[in-house]
């Protein structure tokens, strides 16, 4: 699950649980962004504290923060997909994204190819479904969306294929964490 976590906060960490439970994952990664190719870099706290940050949300759990893709070197989704699965070729991986990038996800570089390679998971978010589901990716994918009940045979699925998940909305959000204390980087540097 890849994301700017600018900061992260209890929406996040209540995805990531109810994904975990409902794909039957042992673990969560949550990639840290080191920059978005698609988001403004003014207001983008520094990579260390959104990492920092994420790891405090993830405490106590199965959800591992990381900065991955700054280590990797990679920028793009695909590219950081297809190195972690040359890093771990015996695992399997499942790419968890919120409805909002799935609304976007057109625009991202490779995605027909990044479906043709993992499996997707997309959360519901609360005022991003309709536009999501009417989206270019979504006219291509529709074919191939799985029942959210067999969420968790994932592992069996012939690519590309997507699920839409849907569990109690959590009003967190982000924008709003920033908007209350801007400098709430600060607390983790």
């Amino acid at each position: 699950m890849g994301g700017s976590f600018n900061p992260a906060h209890r929406a996040h960490r209540r995805v990531a649980l109810d994904a975990m439970r409902a794909l039957e994952l042992d673990a969560l990664w949550w990639l840290v962004s080191p920059g978005n190719p698609l988001k403004p870099r003014a207001g983008m706290a520094p990579l260390a504290a959104r990492l920092a940050s994420a790891r405090a949300m993830a405490r106590g759990t199965r959800v591992r923060a990381t900065a991955l893709e700054a280590s990797l070197g990679t920028r793009y989704t695909l590219d950081t997909v297809h190195a972690i699965r040359r890093r771990w070729p015996r695992t399997r991986f499942v790419w968890v994204m919120g409805a909002d990038n799935l609304g976007q996800f057109h625009r991202w570089r490779g995605w027909r190819r990044l479906a043709a390679t993992v499996p997707i998971a997309v959360v519901a978010r609360p005022g991003y479904e309709g536009p999501a589901l009417a989206g270019p990716a979504m006219g291509w994918l529709r074919r191939r969306v799985r029942p959210a009940a067999g969420a968790g045979h994932w592992t069996g699925w012939t690519l590309p294929a997507l699920v839409l998940l849907r569990f109690r909305p959590d009003p967190g959000s982000a924008t709003a964490l920033r908007a209350g204390d801007p400098d709430w980087f600060r607390r983790f540097l």
